[in-house]
């Protein structure tokens, strides 16, 4: 494992961070809405769905945060439907929000809407996922997506003993990335990918399905489901007369669905060990299974975190200043670079879940009991 921090660094660090966004902004070109007292602006925040337990903390997040530097809210899940999240976002434009913050269900629908917006003079802070094709995006906060995929692969290579040399392989291994329409599946994907082509290239990890293209092993909504039944495919197409030794999962829940499948077929029994299965988001189930030692990894980002910057954006751009940014060249939506915040993701499995998620309080202990 690598990248570990400890709980005061965490915390000093989020705290600094929310200073630091705010104090250090500069004059912008744009307007500003200060003459309009800060308990007067609404920010209106767009999240994707309810079915991802990460997504619901996200909302919670951002209006904490956004409550406590003195601005109202109107929080919305799209669940999983394109149609009715641009709904509300015109619903929030035609009530007069002063700024939205929207994390995309599909990032690439959104054009219109954002016109809307940039037409009405409300700024737009994408959050998390990159919102596509449209020149009406302010700024952008994430995390480091490409890392997310390094440290999966990395994880991988390093479980199997094949990045220290210990061991040679070759070992089986299928791979399952996010849904096609998040910009962020090609990131996490890409980033593993780095890692893991050398050693797909010397056969030191074989893909026996022979799916490798990311338009192959994607996963529509990052369903669980879905990939529990893609998994059953593979296992019965693919493994009648191997075992799998490890599965690149881009995300807890998509992990989940994979581990079912493989219990199923008598993995985790005594003569057939479970493979490594990573994941992402440090959701509470992943983190059980974790704890049980069955999903192996997964990679913590803290969100709390995430909405302070995103809520250290909004503030500045409502006060007629420039939010600080740490990237302008990465991310490119198709009609202009995003000026963009990034935050750094963490690798968490058995031996430091206690470290990284209970003892900086983003999980509770009494939740994994």
């Amino acid at each position: 494992m690598r990248n570990r921090r400890s709980a005061v660094t965490a915390v000093a660090g989020a705290a600094a961070l929310a200073l630091t966004l705010t104090a250090c902004g500069q004059s912008s070109e744009g307007g500003s809405k200060e003459s309009k007292d800060k308990k007067e602006m609404t920010v209106g925040i767009a999240m994707p769905t309810k079915s991802s337990e990460r997504w619901i903390a996200d909302g919670k997040n951002m209006v904490t945060t956004l409550h406590n530097a003195g601005y109202k809210t109107t929080l919305q899940y799209g669940e999983d439907d394109v149609d009715q999240q641009v709904q509300q976002l015109e619903g929030m434009i035609t009530q007069g929000v002063d700024a939205l913050v929207i994390a995309a269900i599909n990032g690439d629908a959104l054009s219109n809407v954002l016109k809307e917006a940039h037409d009405a003079h409300i700024p737009v802070i994408s959050y998390d996922r990159l919102l596509l094709n449209s020149p009406y995006v302010d700024y952008y906060a994430s995390f480091d997506n490409e890392k997310v995929g390094r440290l999966q692969g990395t994880y991988i290579t390093e479980k199997l003993g094949l990045k220290d040399g210990s061991k040679k392989g070759p070992f089986n291994i299928e791979l399952f990335a996010g849904s096609n329409d998040d910009n962020n599946t090609k990131y996490f994907f890409n980033g593993a990918m780095k890692v893991l082509q050398p050693y797909i290239d010397k056969k030191q990890l074989v893909v026996r399905s022979g799916q490798t293209a990311l338009n192959k092993v994607t996963t529509l909504r990052w369903d669980g489901g879905t990939a529990q039944k893609r998994m059953d495919d593979l296992l019965t197409s693919s493994y009648s007369s191997a075992k799998v030794d490890a599965v690149l999962s881009p995300y807890d829940g998509i992990s989940i669905g994979i581990l079912s499948a493989l219990k199923s077929d008598d993995y985790g029994s005594a003569s057939k060990p479970l493979p490594v299965v990573t994941g992402q988001d440090a959701e509470v189930a992943s983190v059980k299974s974790i704890v049980a030692g069955q999903q192996t990894q997964t990679v913590y980002k803290d969100t709390r975190q995430l909405a302070k910057v995103a809520s250290s954006m909004v503030d500045a751009v409502l006060k007629g200043k420039k939010p600080q940014v740490n990237d302008t060249t990465s991310y490119n939506n198709g009609k202009k670079v995003v000026p963009s915040y990034l935050l750094q993701p963490v690798s968490v499995d058995k031996s430091n879940y206690q470290k990284e998620l209970i003892d900086t309080g983003y999980i509770k202990a009494s939740d994994l009991k």
